[in-house]
């Protein structure tokens, strides 16, 4: 295998430090609102979510999280009053999230900070071109990272997808309940 040349390392190395430093701009930025910037990708999800309520295993693959990760985040938030759990009444083996109307209330607060967060630390700067390839090279990145997209991606075309509300291979096929997208 060939050493990596200066610019491979150079671009390598300016990811790396992207990475570390975007989550502590964003959560800097949300501090106003009492939430970091993970908290605030799932209480978008659930805001989204018809009912305001997610199986944990659906609302792991929109945030991009493990379900290890995703529990401790919600047992935070519940702690807070903002997302409580709930057995799913079709199958009681699953749990589901939901958003409680002070999580709404944080959600709607937050949400303009977040914005304008990701445009002044992401967006400005880049035109339409250097947004797409933004896109692409965080793709190509990610095709390779999860492969099965497990998680929710950017497909190649620029559509969101998320493999838990899909019926593919990589999607559950045990008993569906209706807060759980596939059921929808």
């Amino acid at each position: 295998m060939d050493a990596l040349r200066y610019d491979e390392r150079v671009a390598v190395a300016r990811l790396r430090a992207l990475l570390e430093l975007l989550p502590t701009a964003l959560d800097r930025r949300l501090a106003d609102a009492g939430i970091g910037s993970f908290e605030f990708t799932l209480l978008e999800a659930l805001h989204e979510a018809e009912l305001r309520r997610l199986r944990l295993t659906a609302l792991a693959a929109r945030t991009n999280a493990t379900l290890p990760r995703l529990s401790r985040v919600v047992t935070g938030l519940e702690r807070k009053g903002l997302v409580t759990r709930a057995a799913c009444e079709e199958d009681g083996r699953a749990t589901n999230a939901v958003l409680t109307d002070a999580g709404e209330a944080v959600y709607s607060e937050a949400a303009p900070l977040y914005e304008r967060a990701v445009r002044e630390t992401i967006l400005d700067g880049l035109d339409g071109d250097g947004v797409q390839q933004l896109a692409g090279i965080s793709f190509a990145i990610l095709d390779k990272l999860d492969p099965d997209r497990r998680l929710a991606v950017s497909a190649p075309g620029g559509e969101a997808v998320d493999r838990a509300s899909q019926n593919t291979s990589a999607s559950r096929d045990d008993s569906e309940c209706a807060a759980d997208p596939a059921a929808t």
